[in-house]
């Protein structure tokens, strides 16, 4: 039997803890230690987890515990310096998205994992779910050019309200959230962006930066999609999850349920910050273009249930075992890392269109 793969965690928020879950339950993963820079004095330690080596300094972490892989889900503006240090100490990074905050950091990264040869994964959740997985696939039928129509607005009350306003200290929604989101577009096509233009507002007092902003991209094949993505409690729920994909075949939605319950007491979090609604798909609907002689459509719209679909812990458990195949199989990620930095691009040119008031061209 192989041996286990020590690994370090880093951030034990909501992905951090969804992972070092995954880690605890893992056959191949031994943690030997957990960091945050608060976890001894602000964090609750998950029962589960109880018992392992905590530690506020990720240097001291590093240094003491001697890891195999370090888990990155700490705050963006800390990604690229934690993984060019685990990288440095010949440590497998997996690291949650984004890659960083600017792309010099996030090339600096990638090349360092390259001439080390360690294992560089990102935390792009789609891509391990079967539901979008499909979407995607029926996406590529539709022909060319496609129309991409995706959001993901989130109201922020309880603790989403604190999460939500940490994370705008560091990066607009449409550059954290957009990289799941631009990657799908960019997986649909196949082309390469050439235009972004970006359009943004801050109506949350409390936020450093603006909570709320719209991103267009072109596509040398013609594509163009949007995405949108805005936080805070003043945000509406109308239309927050749209998962829309026309080309001239036809389209593919993401159909999710929206939930029928009461107003919620202000401490809980609502159905659109709930991270377990953020991947839910619960079924695909399929419009074929196709019409008879008499211009009635000659095929019924077809519904694919995805009820059975793995929820939000199951998927970190399906990144953390291709995270150790990845290591274990030697696999070759150029095409992943290559593509986390490719939508990194994007959506920090939609943040440069935004502050330029103009359409930024990619070279």
């Amino acid at each position: 039997m192989a041996d286990k793969v020590k690994i370090l965690v880093v951030g034990l928020g909501n992905m951090g803890a969804s992972h070092a879950s995954a880690y605890h339950r893992s056959d191949g993963f031994e943690i030997v230690g957990i960091m945050s820079r608060t976890i001894k004095s602000n964090k609750k330690i998950p029962k589960e987890l109880a018992g392992y080596p905590l530690y506020e300094d990720f240097d001291l972490a590093l240094k003491e515990t001697k890891p195999n892989a370090v888990s990155i889900n700490s705050w963006p503006n800390t990604h690229a310096e934690y993984a060019l240090k685990a990288i440095a100490a010949n440590c497998h990074v997996f690291m949650e998205k984004p890659l960083a905050t600017n792309i010099a950091d996030a090339e600096k990264v990638v090349a360092a994992a390259r001439a080390k040869n360690r294992k560089l994964v990102l935390g792009y959740i789609l891509r391990v779910h079967p539901s979008w997985i499909k979407f995607i696939e029926v996406g590529k039928t539709l022909g060319k050019p496609l129309v991409m129509r995706l959001n993901l607005n989130q109201q922020s009350s309880g603790s989403a309200w604190h999460w939500h306003k940490n994370l705008i200290d560091s990066l607009i929604p449409i550059v954290d959230c957009g990289v799941h989101y631009v990657d799908v577009m960019c997986q649909l096509t196949g082309a390469k962006p050439v235009r972004v233009h970006g359009i943004g507002a801050k109506l949350w007092a409390e936020a450093d930066k603006q909570n709320y902003g719209h991103l267009h991209v072109t596509f040398d094949d013609g594509s163009v999609g949007w995405y949108e993505a805005g936080w805070g409690p003043m945000m509406s729920e109308t239309a927050y999850f749209v998962k829309d994909v026309v080309g001239p075949k036809g389209a593919v939605s993401i159909v999710a349920g929206q939930s029928a319950s009461s107003a919620k007491e202000a401490e809980e979090v609502s159905d659109s910050a709930d991270i377990d609604r953020h991947t839910k798909t619960d079924a695909l609907k399929i419009h074929y273009a196709q019409v008879d002689g008499d211009k009635n459509f000659s095929k019924p719209d077809e519904i694919v249930s995805m009820e059975d679909e793995p929820g939000h812990q199951e998927l970190c458990d399906r990144e953390q075992a291709f995270f150790l195949r990845a290591i274990r199989e030697d696999l070759d990620l150029t095409e992943q890392m290559d593509a986390a930095v490719n939508s990194l691009r994007i959506v920090l040119a939609a943040e440069q269109s935004i502050a330029e008031k103009r359409t930024v061209e990619l070279t």
